[in-house]
């Protein structure tokens, strides 16, 4: 017997066998999965952990640090970067690989994005798995939507550590082309991919699922508050600022008005970016003293 399973409401006595009525044949009782840990142990994300991961998708540079090099040693190298973040904290490491990239043509469905492959994406998971870290599957959905997308991805999202980040600033209206304008959602969208990853959950017993949404400008998400709380999802929002740290600390405290109260605070880095025209990579110390406090720092 699994000492993980969970016990069957109303199950009989150790020993016991239940006698069905008379004339009826017993209803079979639908299959429970057996709980499934976090890379790292337990099943909750936080307090206990301090989220720091790299972007991007290999072989692409442009896209993040996860573009350079061989990935199994860019993943390798995150565990370093993380470090003067733990703050208290134990540390689990994030792959957020861009699983939906969007496009600059529209593509036979006229969406303006492409999928990663499943054989890519079973590389990306090997890697986070071989250095105990989460993965987080990208979607930037060009003129596609949230919700499509993450289920497409469905076969992943059944793994326990394995979740979602959407990336609005490439969620295109009609008649938008991606670059050209920022892009948005809003709440209510965001909110159905959070019941979505609530249903998997449920349904394959599985740890809390991280739900990260980036966003760049106030604009790019619009009327927040239609998000909800969902059991066993945990929602982060990355403020995703560039340049120098004192803009980038602008944004941050102006993106944040409208985070509701039980989104997660998140901070993103950009390598090339922030270092432009004499800018400089803020440090740990820095990024730790932000109010609110980030749970999730992501490099780029």
């Amino acid at each position: 017997q699994d000492p993980m399973a969970l016990p069957s409401v109303g199950s009989a006595p150790s020993g016991a066998s239940p006698a069905p009525a008379r004339g009826r044949t017993p209803a079979a009782k639908p299959h429970q999965p057996a709980p499934t840990m976090l890379p790292r142990g337990g099943r909750e994300i936080f307090p206990r952990y301090r989220l720091v991961g790299y972007a991007g998708v290999t072989g692409a540079s442009a896209l993040g640090r996860l573009g350079t090099g061989p990935l199994n040693q860019r993943v390798a190298e995150i565990e370093n970067r993380a470090k003067p973040y733990a703050s208290g904290r134990q540390i689990l490491p994030v792959v957020e690989v861009i699983a939906t990239v969007v496009q600059g043509s529209p593509g036979r469905d006229g969406k303006y994005r492409m999928r990663l492959a499943d054989a890519q994406i079973a590389k990306y998971l090997k890697a986070a798995r071989k250095h105990r870290a989460v993965l987080l599957l990208n979607l930037q959905p060009g003129r596609s939507e949230f919700i499509s997308e993450a289920k497409a991805f469905r076969k992943w999202l059944k793994e326990p550590d394995v979740g979602v980040a959407l990336d609005p600033e490439w969620a295109m209206d009609r008649g938008q082309r991606p670059g050209g304008v920022y892009g948005h959602t809003t709440g209510a969208e965001l909110n159905g991919v959070s019941r979505y990853l609530s249903g998997l959950v449920k349904q394959y017993n599985l740890p809390q699922k991280v739900m990260v949404y980036h966003q760049v400008a106030p604009s790019v998400v619009r009327r927040e508050s239609g998000l909800k709380q969902h059991a066993g999802v945990v929602a982060i929002k990355s403020v995703d600022g560039l340049g120098h740290p004192g803009p980038k600390k602008n944004t941050y405290r102006l993106v944040n008005k409208s985070t509701p109260r039980f989104v997660h605070a998140g901070f993103k880095l950009f390598f090339t970016e922030d270092r432009r025209h004499g800018g400089r990579l803020m440090v740990p110390p820095e990024v730790l003293r932000l109010k609110p406090q980030p749970e999730y720092v992501m490099y780029e």
